[in-house]
């Protein structure tokens, strides 16, 4: 799933140019290369397929050059996950209507691959062989606001377990009790099922939905053409929203993978080599006086940079924008940029 515009990593992320198609970490790879490069160690090239916004479709083609054109498919309209999850699983159950797939998004971090790839196939093994809808569940480090929760019922000597609640964003009183209590983990969005489980889920929980969709002859000449009439009248609601808070056969599978969503700047902070100030900086010529925890990102690296008594700090500075503002505050960037289209001709900026 490659298709936000990653508002929250403006001015970096744009909507030409969103975070996913960036190289955010300085590695060499983008963020749909690195999920690439990942899941192609067990799926073989042919069998990747990338949705995204249709404006991203050249870009995909551009980035990951090895995946068949005919794989890489543009939605008309953004609607939210549950959508582009039901289209995907139609395109590939035309293929193969046993198959079994993952969903996997375009921009997080997964540092510990091999243990990522280790529980991938745990969950082809499991949702293979079960009607079940399986998860990947991140074992949490910390209190954190920002990330949903799944609740899972405990059995003894098993790798999979139960999902029993989903809880979005909690409060950080209630994200510490999760903790506490053992029986929580963070909802990373990576989902492993059968085509025929996850039709059938639809069918029960976004039976409108369904409809919809199952006028369209998929791998086929008229499917476009389909897809532009339906996408409108299809609502839009998230896959966890729409179907894994309401079905009773949702699995969970703890896995403790170096991951993070890298929704927000801080996290890049906390994912970043740091200078001994603690100052994440990939730049040639900086200066810093009096100045800890800051993070700083230039579109021209051959720019010099002198900063004085900064503390904790985002700035980014592109061809179109500058952000400086509190680390505290990477939240807000959202409504900066709201703020900032409102401006005459503000659209310009995004």
């Amino acid at each position: 799933m490659a298709g936000g515009i990653g508002s929250r990593f403006w001015p970096m992320s744009t909507q030409k140019f969103p975070k996913q198609f960036q190289d955010i970490l300085g590695t060499g790879r983008t963020m749909i290369q690195q999920t690439y490069d990942r899941i192609s160690k067990v799926i073989p090239k042919e069998q990747i397929f990338v949705i995204t916004n249709k404006e991203y479709v050249a870009l995909s083609h551009q980035q990951l050059p090895e995946i068949p054109e005919e794989n890489i498919v543009g939605e008309p309209l953004m609607k939210n996950t549950a959508a582009c999850n039901l289209y995907m699983a139609n395109k590939i159950a035309e293929i193969d209507p046993d198959a079994t797939m993952i969903v996997l998004p375009a921009d997080h971090l997964i540092l510990k691959e091999d243990v990522f790839l280790e529980k991938v196939e745990l969950a082809f093994d499991v949702a293979s062989k079960h009607d079940y809808l399986v998860t990947l569940g991140i074992t949490p480090t910390r209190p954190d606001t920002g990330y949903g929760y799944i609740q899972f019922v405990e059995k003894k000597g098993s790798e999979y377990f139960k999902v029993k609640t989903f809880t979005e964003k909690p409060i950080l009183e209630i994200a510490q009790s999760f903790l506490e209590s053992g029986d929580f983990l963070w909802n990373a969005g990576i989902f492993v099922w059968n085509v025929k489980s996850i039709h059938h889920a639809f069918d029960l929980y976004l039976p409108e939905m369904m409809q919809h969709f199952m006028a369209c002859e998929y791998n086929s000449e008229k499917e476009n053409s389909c897809i532009e009439t339906i996408y409108p009248k299809v609502q839009k609601i998230s896959i966890d929203n729409g179907i894994l808070e309401k079905a009773k056969n949702v699995y969970v599978i703890p896995s403790d993978l170096g991951w993070s969503d890298l929704g927000t700047w801080t996290s890049v902070y906390e994912n970043t080599d740091k200078d001994n100030d603690g100052n994440a900086v990939k730049l040639k010529h900086l200066l810093a006086y009096n100045s800890k925890g800051n993070i700083i990102r230039l579109k021209n690296n051959n720019k010099a940079v002198i900063i004085d008594g900064l503390e904790n700090y985002i700035i980014v500075d592109t061809d179109k924008a500058l952000l400086i503002c509190p680390r505290d505050n990477d939240q807000l960037i959202k409504d900066y940029v709201l703020d900032l289209k409102s401006f005459k001709k503000g659209e310009r900026f995004m």
